[in-house]
């Protein structure tokens, strides 16, 4: 049975960062895509970025690339998102999810496993 498990939400001033980690256990990884998404309260659940967790590539939302940063430890089975020069509009509750599949999507109804989300608010 596929679990995530999120961690490391919380709160930070703009301009700081933060970083979230997104436990795996219950299979092997290797021909999974995990996706980052994140929700703000009344708005649409939106893809944040992707790493194939075979090669390791990445993609970015365009509203962070060049801030948040993807990457994954396979001796740990976790997968990270760096957050950098976070900003108010950051604020939501960040998922990890994972497809089986070689193909990073950014649409969330095409990821079958999700975390429970950890809330992260960036204050102005």
């Amino acid at each position: 049975q596929v679990q995530l498990v999120e961690s490391g939400g919380g709160l930070v001033q703009a301009g700081g960062s933060l970083r979230l980690s997104c436990a795996t256990s219950g299979s092997t990884f290797g021909n999974y895509a995990m996706g980052w998404f994140r929700q703000a309260p009344g708005k649409e659940r939106e893809f944040v970025g992707g790493i194939k967790w075979r090669g390791g590539s990445t993609a970015y939302a365009d509203s962070v690339k060049g801030r948040f940063t993807i990457s994954r430890d396979n001796a740990k089975n976790t997968v990270y998102l760096q957050m950098n020069s976070l900003k108010p509009e950051d604020t939501a509750v960040y998922y990890c999810a994972a497809r089986l599949s070689l193909i990073l999507s950014t649409t969330p109804e095409s990821y079958a496993y999700w975390g429970q989300g950890t809330q992260v608010t960036v204050s102005s």
